[in-house]
């Protein structure tokens, strides 16, 4: 039985900017909001536009990643025809070939698509943020005849040359696409985000994979080359919250913003449009007699006798008496002892935070950069963590690492 649309889910990236969060880790398990982590978005998505099939390609540490979606059921993709599939690069004779490119990546996988022989592909990326209607993008797709479209989000005209950018007519027809270009003609961002016309797309895999020029990228050479034979292309406007969380700052940013809904425009509270996630299966959280909480997120099995100001904290987080939190995001399983005062930075998962140890900003120095410590991390009773610190070792009592 053939499928309207399957998905296809980048998820193989290193993450090399987010440092200490993803050295053991592929980047779309990163952890996310209290008790998500980044690929629930894509994932719930799909599920709440009506697509029951999708290809996640792996490539970087996907252990926890594989564990963690399993067999699709959190987000009800645990189906007999099509579910959820996790799909590594293929083992040859030879060894394994890594994925050389997005194009690559999919190209790898033609006969998993080829199962559900599919009218139209929608390729997605697993490190953003995003909730995103891909019924409505395919609605769009089919009313302009298109055998491509691209979701793309306005952005300020003088964060454009950080992006790659659609030129389009007063149609939304894609006449030009620019690569982080010093001289923008549009403000037009690609959030990475297409749907093609299955048979177009085979097509351009399997010639750009024959081209030994080629970086096998749907950014550098499968759109250019579907300019230049001047394919039916579009661009569809997306208004509604998308952030690439690529950096420390963007995703202690993003977290931040779960806090703020109403003007951030990140709602996690959403009954009609629910982010799923496989559940901690922890204990309520128990909130002490002399606990101070403000503006902030609790996850599942936290423990908090102390204080806690605008943080999110995920499942199982401790903070002990005397214990100060504010403006941090801390991961599961992490403790933060007596007297420790952790500010403005991302916490990992399973770290202690030692008795009166400073982590984060200073109080004269709040403006810094965001602090962050790799998980399972011990910080020693009464150490000093600098506000742009990147920690991924133990630090010893009373050390300082700025």
């Amino acid at each position: 039985m053939a499928k309207e649309m399957i998905a296809m889910l980048l998820a193989g990236g290193q993450g090399s900017r987010l440092y200490a969060l993803t050295q053991n880790l592929a980047k779309p398990a990163v952890p996310f909001g209290g008790k998500y982590r980044i690929i629930d978005f894509p994932l719930s998505n799909c599920v709440n536009s009506d697509i029951d099939t999708v290809g996640i390609l792996t490539q970087y540490q996907p252990l926890v990643l594989n564990e963690y979606i399993g067999n699709g059921q959190p987000w009800d993709l645990d189906r007999l025809h099509g579910g959820v599939h996790v799909l590594p690069p293929y083992q040859q004779a030879s060894g394994s070939d890594w994925y050389k490119g997005t194009a690559n990546a999919i190209y790898q996988n033609i006969s998993f698509i080829e199962r559900y022989d599919p009218k139209y592909v929608i390729i997605l990326s697993g490190d953003q943020i995003c909730k995103q209607d891909y019924s409505d993008f395919l609605r769009f797709h089919k009313e302009k005849e298109a055998e491509f479209s691209v979701a793309v989000m306005e952005v300020p005209w003088e964060e454009a040359p950080r992006f790659g950018l659609m030129v389009t007519d007063e149609n939304d027809k894609i006449t030009e696409f620019q690569e982080k270009p010093k001289q923008p003609k549009s403000n037009l961002a690609s959030m990475g985000i297409y749907i093609f016309n299955w048979d177009v797309l085979k097509k351009y895999l399997v010639e750009d994979e024959a081209d030994p020029q080629s970086e096998n990228d749907f950014g550098n050479n499968i759109i250019p080359n579907l300019l230049r034979d001047e394919r039916k292309m579009y661009a569809y406007h997306f208004s509604g919250y998308w952030k690439d969380v690529g950096t420390i700052s963007s995703l202690w940013e993003a977290n931040m913003e779960v806090l703020d809904p109403e003007h951030s425009g990140i709602n996690l509270f959403d009954d009609d449009w629910k982010i799923y996630s496989r559940n901690s299966g922890m204990t309520g959280h128990k909130i002490g007699a002399d606990a101070v909480i403000e503006n902030s997120m609790i996850t599942d099995g936290c423990r908090i006798e102390g204080e806690v100001k605008h943080s999110i904290l995920f499942a199982g987080v401790k903070v002990e008496p005397g214990a100060k939190v504010k403006d941090a995001v801390v991961m599961g399983g992490s403790v933060i002892k007596s007297g420790a005062v952790v500010e403005h930075c991302i916490v990992a998962e399973n770290v202690v935070i030692g008795e009166d140890a400073v982590v984060g900003a200073m109080p004269s120095e709040a403006e810094n950069g965001v602090a962050t410590v790799g998980s399972g991390v011990f910080i020693g009773k009464g150490a000093k963590i600098g506000p742009n610190a990147m920690i991924n070792q133990n630090v010893k009592e009373g050390e300082e690492q700025w």
